[in-house]
């Protein structure tokens, strides 16, 4: 009996000895793992090997997996996720945006022209002031004009966006750089707003912008750089791992040099224009698919404006504008064309669409595209989907196609967009409840640089739909609440799967990347009030520390 007892420890210790087990780097234990994975949503611990997850269980299972160089995490937090996912960001100009003028939170005229002023005394003469977001819905909607700010900026050319970035202000400097008359036409897709004296005002708005962009001087490589880099640490402080960005190929060429710096700390998953769609592809075959830290796969366009510069495309008219219904940003039989055409070449058709006219126009073509080019994953886009038709909900499921949603965006909205659009057509505003009962993927984003890359911020905005000012303490539409974990969900794995990367992250599972936030507070047990006062500890990029709160 006593040589069977010593025969079944040395076997023991053999197995537990295995030279082909693989030792953990970092493992965490004592801790609650809520890990986005349906077959085991909860775990006690998790190892990590280089960048990967080995392992995730209780304590026990966890311990066998350290050695005298594992780090350690005990109990580092109240509740660990997977890192978050921004859907819909735009990545550098979210990074040049914190170091611009800040007229986001100016609440008054006075306080909007009193913040020109004294950030054009930081300027040197000619340099442009650009980003700002402004958001006239502030002092009750009376736009800017060029007349509030010339006085004080003669020798700044000012170039500075609304909020939603679908119209801006220019100042009469900026106006003369870019040679704009009295006599200069509206081009399609976009409008000019003019003073009384039929002079411009100042204001672009959608297609009008680039007639003065285009005359703006391009900034430095150094300054690209500088602004990804603080873009990166600035997501990186609120738990984001992995971006979706809306851009240019120019914009992917900057990920792409910092990537071959090895200073990336962000995944990015980056879209170009889909006119560019032939050129796409061939930026595909640079790095492929597979890299971890960067692709490049989506194929954008624009169906129309937005909400609050009044040019999102309805199907009847603005209640505060009855002779405006939007615009389309381009022809439909064009869009159409270039949609078949990417969806043809096997890239992800990402469009931009907010008003109720453009998604039943856009969920058309998407149609159109599977009847004409045949059934595959393709995991067609709707970017914002904020006001649906109540007929074209269900199409999201029926089409395969995916609502990536920035609930941010209605906590501002609700304080003004009844009175833009009625009562009735709010009942499908950031219908989200209604998408997911009908059996459509949601991915959530920030939309940033016009809305904070904040995802604990855009959960609250889920949960709770609560508006900015306090105005609805019900919520806005709140019958379009969701859960905590659905809420998560699209913060998390659908952001994965929006991006053809499921199988990789999104969820902390054996395998997957070790992407992992850490925070102060347990979502799982506190009042849905209060997340919004949660705080991220600690953001782990796989298995590297990239930020640690102070």
């Amino acid at each position: 009996m006593k040589k069977i007892s010593v025969l079944l420890f040395i076997i023991t210790s053999l197995i537990s000895c295995n030279p082909n087990t693989q030792m953990a780097d970092l493992i965490v234990i004592n801790s609650k793992i809520w890990t986005a994975n349906p077959g085991q949503a909860f775990a006690e611990a998790m190892a990590v090997a280089e960048d990967e997850i080995i392992a995730i269980g209780s304590n026990k299972e966890i311990l066998k997996y350290k050695t005298n160089k594992t780090q350690v995490l005990d109990k580092p937090g109240k509740l660990i996720i997977p890192g978050f996912i921004d859907s819909h960001l735009h990545f550098i100009q979210g990074g040049f945006s914190l170091s611009s003028v800040q007229l986001k939170s100016a609440q008054t005229k006075i306080e909007f022209i009193r913040r020109i002023k004294e950030f054009a005394k930081t300027m040197n003469p000619g340099d442009w002031m650009l980003e700002g977001n402004w958001d006239h819905e502030n002092w009750g909607g009376e736009l800017p004009t060029c007349e509030w700010i010339d006085e004080f900026t003669q020798d700044i050319p000012v170039f500075v966006s609304r909020s939603d970035g679908h119209m801006a202000l220019a100042n009469t400097a900026a106006m003369k750089a870019a040679g704009i008359s009295n006599e200069i036409e509206e081009p399609v897709g976009g409008e000019i707003e003019h003073l009384p004296d039929g002079t411009p005002s100042g204001v672009f708005k959608d297609n009008a912008m680039p007639l003065i962009s285009q005359h703006i001087p391009d900034y430095s490589n150094e300054q690209y750089h500088n602004a990804l880099t603080a873009a990166m640490t600035f997501v990186a402080s609120h738990g984001v791992t992995s971006v979706h960005h809306m851009g240019t190929l120019a914009d992917y060429e900057v990920f792409k040099e910092m990537l071959e710096k090895e200073e990336l700390t962000t995944r990015i998953y980056s879209t170009a224009p889909l006119s560019q769609y032939e050129t796409i592809l061939e930026k595909q075959q640079e790095l492929g698919l597979h890299n971890p830290w960067l692709k490049l796969k989506g194929a954008k366009i624009f169906a129309d404006g937005s909400l609050g510069s009044k040019t999102a495309a309805f199907f009847d008219p603005y209640l505060d504008e009855p002779e405006e219904s939007g615009l389309l940003m381009d022809d439909p039989e064009n869009m159409l064309e270039g949609i078949l055409a990417a969806d043809k070449a096997g890239l992800q058709v990402v469009v931009h669409a907010i008003g109720d006219r453009a998604n039943n126009i856009i969920l058309n073509f998407y149609e159109k595209a599977i009847q004409q080019n045949g059934e595959r994953d393709r995991r067609f886009r709707i970017e914002h989907a904020q006001h649906l038709h109540p007929e074209d909900i269900i199409r999201f499921e029926e089409l395969g196609v995916i609502g990536s949603m920035q609930p941010w965006h209605l906590m501002d909205d609700g304080r003004w967009a009844e009175r833009t659009i009625g009562q009735e057509r709010a009942k499908t505003t950031y219908c989200f409840r209604s998408l997911l009962d009908a059996g459509a993927t949601l991915a959530f984003g920030s939309d940033w640089f016009v809305a904070p890359p904040v995802p604990l911020l855009g959960i609250y905005a889920a949960l709770t739909r609560q508006v900015l000012d306090g105005s609805l303490p019900d919520g806005w539409v709140p019958e379009e609440k969701i859960s905590l974990e659905e809420a998560l969900i699209g913060y998390t794995l659908n952001g994965a799967y929006a991006s053809f990367d499921e199988d990789v992250k999104g969820s902390l599972e054996e395998g997957k990347l070790a992407d992992f936030v850490v925070l102060d507070k347990d979502l799982f047990s506190i009042n849905h009030m209060e997340i919004q006062n949660v705080n991220v500890l600690f953001t782990y990029t796989g298995g590297s520390l990239v930020y640690k709160r102070q």
